[in-house]
């Protein structure tokens, strides 16, 4: 997970870049907009099983001082894994680890510091180079991952984290496609990796719609030696798999299962490789 590494491999499997570096403000802007009009009885409502919306915030805030701690001031130490230990298992620990320690920050507290650290995440990968090589993004199988995929992987955790919160106190997703487009094209970058262990002949093509104006269309194609998004699509593909936009990202953060989304989804020619499409996980689960 060290992301200074001196050799920058090509990713290209992955597809065009995503620029998300001038996104962090705006974002961030939301997230507060929502954290300030939470009433007193909202933090303690549960965001996601086993946390309250108090513990995913002060989540958030670990998440910040991380990102700065590590890669803008160099701070290398902190906590390591633990024999036999996982990456999920890991980043499950300390993540719980760090929720339980600021159980004695309160609301008003943890809102003053979010809103503090968060610019400073803004500032931070607005001045950071795309193509730079950083942290691993384990659920599309790239590590060390380019700083323009860690970054835009970092996006939709904030912004999912702030639809959880919504919901919790009863609004629904956060529709402007700004943000939700680039959440969107971020999570199809789990394709790949998604169907690394599915045979298919080369040139063989699956096809992911996403409707609305945050949506788009993925093609993926099996060469050698792994799935690319970076084949340009083909005439007919040999499984289509149409979604919403709220089924796709629900599928993607694991807030629906692939069963649900299947049946809700539009699918043409190849079931199997359509259900292989539809075990996209797009965060460490």
């Amino acid at each position: 997970m060290d992301s200074s590494h001196r050799h920058h491999p090509c990713h290209s499997w992955l597809g065009p870049p995503i620029d998300a570096r001038f996104l962090f403000a705006p974002e961030h802007a939301a997230l507060m907009a929502t954290v300030r009009g939470l009433a007193p009885g909202d933090w303690s409502r549960e965001a996601v099983p086993g946390w309250t919306v108090r513990d995913l915030v002060a989540h958030l805030l670990g998440d910040f001082y991380g990102r700065l701690s590590r890669d803008r001031d160099g701070h290398r130490e902190g906590p390591v894994f633990a024999p036999g230990e996982t990456l999920e298992a890991f980043i499950h620990r300390i993540n719980q680890e760090w929720v339980d320690a600021f159980s004695r920050v309160g609301p008003a507290a943890l809102t003053d510091t979010l809103g503090l650290m968060g610019g400073q995440v803004a500032r931070f990968f607005e001045g950071a180079d795309p193509q730079a090589p950083s942290l691993g993004v384990s659920w599309a199988g790239a590590d060390p991952a380019p700083m323009w995929l860690d970054s835009a992987r970092d996006l939709t955790e904030f912004w999912t984290h702030r639809q959880q919160i919504r919901h919790a106190i009863g609004q629904d997703t956060d529709p402007d496609p700004r943000l939700l487009s680039v959440v969107l094209d971020t999570f199809m970058r789990a394709l790949p990796h998604t169907l690394a262990e599915v045979g298919a002949p080369a040139g063989t093509q699956i096809q992911v719609r996403i409707d609305g104006p945050a949506g788009g269309t993925w093609t993926v194609t099996a060469t050698e030696p792994r799935w690319s998004l970076a084949e340009p699509a083909g005439a007919r593909p040999a499984a289509l798999v149409g979604l919403d936009a709220e089924t796709a990202w629900r599928l993607c953060t694991r807030g629906i299962q692939p069963d649900t989304a299947l049946a809700r989804a539009r699918i043409d020619g190849d079931r199997e490789l359509a259900e292989a499409a539809c075990r996209i996980v797009s965060i460490v689960h």
